[in-house]
């Protein structure tokens, strides 16, 4: 059973660029040790969302809460606040070691013990990450720079976890390893996870519940399985036909 409380909820959003409305009063609610899914197509509004969350661009209006309680403006004080992103792109720091990537996503924990704990969870979940962890980030391949992308957003011990579109230049082979990674980080670790993604097959395939949003509105949402077969979800973005 679902609890009452969302641990994430976003409640009419509204984000402009400029005289361009990104986000017309998008809501959703994300429930503790769940994975929920945002499909849409290219410029739909799915990253603008996770950087509002974020508080990486400004609301026009709409509440951010965690826990019941709103989430900060400032990126720095969300992630201490227990939200970390995993960015669209990867954006690893190219001339940093892997080990020093990782130390630059524990800035919010203080204590050395803890962050060498939260290091060895990383590694024990993206082993290829030990592997390399004296190698630089920019010689790393496109999955094991998304896997360190992670494995930094996780140094922070975050109780929510954002991913803006994982799979993003990935190879098939690549992303069926990363989306299957992604199921043991909400399983061993119990992780609360929203991600949005632009390969709706595989974000419906991976999460419990999703929704659909088009030019800044959520316009439907469900259960994954549900929409994973319905005939409006497959014409628009699963490659199938209209009926």
């Amino acid at each position: 059973m679902e609890e009452k409380t969302p641990i994430l909820s976003v409640k009419d959003l509204v984000v402009n660029y400029g005289a361009i409305q990104a986000l017309k009063g998008a809501s959703l609610d994300v429930y503790r040790g769940e994975i929920v899914a945002v499909i849409g197509a290219n410029g739909a509004g799915k990253s603008t969302m996770m950087n509002a969350i974020m508080g990486a661009v400004p609301r026009a209006s709409g509440e951010i809460l965690l826990d019941g309680r709103p989430l900060p403006s400032k990126s720095y004080l969300v992630v201490k606040d227990g939200v970390s992103l995993s960015p669209e792109g990867r954006k690893v720091f190219a001339p940093l070691t892997v080990l020093e990537n990782l130390d630059m996503g524990a800035f919010p924990l203080s204590d050395r013990a803890g962050i060498e704990k939260q290091k060895e969870e990383v590694f024990d979940l993206f082993p290829r990450l030990l592997e390399r962890k004296d190698q630089y980030a920019g010689t790393l391949s496109g999955g094991e720079q998304q896997m360190l992308a992670i494995g930094r957003a996780l140094m922070a011990k975050p109780r929510v976890l954002l991913l803006d579109e994982p799979s993003l230049g990935l190879a098939p082979i690549i992303i069926n390893e990363i989306f299957k990674e992604l199921t043991q980080v909400n399983r061993q670790l119990g992780m609360t996870i929203l991600i949005v993604e632009q390969n709706a097959k595989k974000a419906l395939q991976l999460s419990q519940r999703a929704y659909v949003i088009q030019t800044g509105r959520i316009v439907m949402e469900g259960r994954s399985e549900e929409l994973l077969h319905d005939p409006e979800i497959e014409a628009a973005y699963l490659g199938g036909k209209k009926k």
